[in-house]
């Protein structure tokens, strides 16, 4: 290592960075996390928690493929809650605080006990790129690390500038510098490059916070991990809270946007993330409301630092200090941190395959932010699935690319790579069509097995869930047989006052088959929904048979007169794997599906016949 060459390099130390890292290493790849500053790994830019509507989805996800960072929240969360739980259980969503500094110590220390893994302080300026080919990277002190595959996770620093109302500053996040060199290195090798944006809020000091009047939100009094190998989470929780903005703060908003960087053209890269806007966009988009939630939570155990969820700015900070001053129980709050926006150079994602590689530059591979995704778990995501098809290249082997109907990480990559974003992309459960299927608490079934193939789960962990997986099948094949007071078992538990547990009451031996609260949950799932998981069971076999008809690679669609124009370009543009992925390409229609099927259906049976005909020549 201390020559400087290796397997894969890993460009940025945030939650994507982590991930990849930390997945090729332990694939076996020699691998090298460079970051500008080892002070900032894993750090909680914005909101300090992980998880919540669908990100805990895939926080579950990266865990069962062998990620870290369910793993690093269940040890330095502070409050854990399983939210949606008033809706069915493909709505259920885990999310946790986090202390942020011990996240991000806990993050480091793990990478830096990581066998194969050089962790290094270094800015990256450039890549080395070969007739096409990545071959490592150079540093801003005029170091080359050489290396088959690069994955660049550069979060929010590309050419970042922070905006507080006129004022800028060049970074990446407060106190940070911007990377330099890297964006102008993938524009002179063909790669797009965009500008987007976001905005973070104002930190409170807790001491001047009058907490009498806000609304508690506690904890859940058994809080649930994320990992699927922590048994449970024993350290104690702490509460956060709820204020309002109101009527006043909407009208201190309105007379200043004249000031706001948002409005006056100073920042060019948009309005942000749709989902997660601004306060003065709010203020603007819903006129009607008189007031918007906020949440109030602590970033910390030993800190009285505050994170003003949802209040979103890139005012001037004086008006920052009237609007704080403005809502119920920050009338004297002490703004320690100022909100301010972020702007950043990405390149748009369907510039990527389905393994997250350049189609342009073979060997580098983009996670994170730098394909236009907002969030932690988006990108941790991502970083997981850059590191394992990075070390999966170097082995010889084809990428890992999970369906749309195995995983929410195989939506997420999906609508990137084949539809792309004009916007910061955030998950939502309602972005995957198969979402009774992808719920957070099967994730360990449905995807464990991938991490195993590639080396990531460990013996022990895998023998608990054939363990879990046998008491199942035995659990439901009884219920489904067994009588209890002349009343079937399974159709006893379908009914809406019914649970395992009060079923458990009435039939002891159910105690005895499943023991396991996690086995317990699963055989109720699965029989109170069965009908709904069959029918959806049928839709995923008709969405894989256009998954499974691939599209060759060497297709020319200018080459088909019968598709539209807008269909060629788009075609061309994202080069889609399969008819499935081709029709969910926005700009091809139906019929553009049905020439290219017969197009490819066509020229398939032709190479099949000029194959026989070869054959025979070479009989004859």
């Amino acid at each position: 290592m201390r020559e400087n060459n290796f397997d894969i390099v890993v460009v940025g130390a945030g939650h994507a960075g982590c991930e990849a890292a930390l997945a090729a290493a332990r694939m076996g790849a020699r691998t090298a996390l460079l970051t500008t500053s080892l002070d900032s790994i894993a750090r909680m830019s914005c909101n300090p928690a992980i998880g919540g509507l669908a990100k805990g989805q895939l926080v579950r996800e990266i865990d069962a493929l062998g990620g870290e960072m369910g793993k690093v929240i269940d040890a330095t969360g502070i409050q854990f809650r399983m939210i949606n739980t008033g809706k069915g259980p493909a709505m259920h969503s885990p999310r946790a605080q986090a202390d942020k500094n011990a996240y991000h110590v806990e993050m480091k220390r793990r990478l830096e006990a990581q066998q194969g893994l050089l962790l290094r302080q270094a800015m990256v300026t450039s890549l080395v790129i070969e007739q096409q080919q990545v071959r490592g990277v150079r540093t801003l002190s005029g170091h080359t690390y050489r290396a088959g595959a690069v994955i660049l996770t550069t979060g929010t620093f590309l050419n970042g500038l922070l905006h507080f109302g006129p004022a800028t500053i060049p970074g990446g996040r407060m106190g940070e510098p911007p990377a330099l060199g890297l964006s102008e290195c993938l524009r002179s090798a063909g790669l797009k490059m965009g500008r987007l944006k976001t905005d973070t809020p104002p930190r409170v000091n807790a001491r001047t916070v009058d907490w009498d009047a806000t609304e508690e939100q506690p904890p859940d009094p058994d809080p649930r991990p994320f990992s699927f190998s922590t048994e449970r989470i024993d350290t104690e929780q702490i509460s956060c809270y709820m204020t309002h903005t109101n009527a006043a703060t909407h009208e201190i908003i309105r007379k200043s946007l004249d000031r706001s960087p948002l409005y006056d053209g100073q920042i060019t890269a948009g309005m942000g993330p749709r989902y997660c806007p601004s306060i003065e966009i709010k203020v603007l988009r819903f006129p009607e409301k008189d007031s918007h939630l906020l949440f109030l939570e602590p970033e910390g155990r030993n800190t009285l630092e505050v994170y003003c969820n949802g209040l979103f700015t890139s005012l001037p900070m004086d008006v920052q200090e009237d609007m704080a001053h403005s809502i119920r129980g920050l009338e004297k709050a002490q703004i320690i941190r100022y909100g301010y926006a972020v702007e950043y150079d990405w390149a748009p994602p369907t510039q990527l395959g389905p393994g997250l590689e350049t189609k342009r530059i073979r060997g580098l591979f983009h996670a994170g932010q730098i394909n236009g995704t907002s969030g932690y778990e988006e990108a941790a995501a991502q970083g997981i699935m850059a590191g394992i098809n990075a070390a999966r290249k170097l082995q010889g082997k084809d990428p890992l690319i999970l369906g749309r109907d195995e995983a929410y990480i195989g939506v997420l990559i999906d609508d990137l790579v084949t539809r792309g974003t004009e916007e910061p992309y955030r998950m939502f459960t309602s972005l995957a069509e198969y979402r009774l299927v992808l719920r957070q608490d099967n994730a360990d079934r449905r995807l464990m097995k991938y991490g195993r193939e590639n080396g990531l789960i460990p013996e022990a962990l895998w023998q608990k869930l054939q363990r879990k997986e046998k008491a199942i099948r035995e659990t439901t094949a009884y219920i489904h047989k067994t009588y209890h007071g002349g009343k079937n078992l399974a159709v006893m538990l379908r009914r809406p006052e019914m649970d395992f547990e009060r079923l458990a009451e009435l039939h002891p031996r159910l105690n005895e088959l499943a023991p396991d609260g996690a086995v317990r949950e699963q055989v109720q799932i699965e029989t109170k929904y069965e009908g709904y998981l069959g029918r959806q069971m049928q839709q995923i076999q008709r969405f894989r048979r256009n998954e499974e008809k691939q599209i060759p690679d060497w297709i020319d669609y200018n080459q088909i007169p019968e598709l539209r124009c807008e269909a060629r370009e788009k075609l061309s543009d994202v080069q889609p794997v399969s008819l499935g992925q081709a029709s969910r390409i926005s700009g091809v229609s139906p019929a553009d599906i049905s020439v290219l099927m017969v197009y490819v259906e066509g020229r398939r049976k032709t190479g099949i016949r000029r194959q026989e005909a070869g054959a025979e020549g070479a009989k004859g």
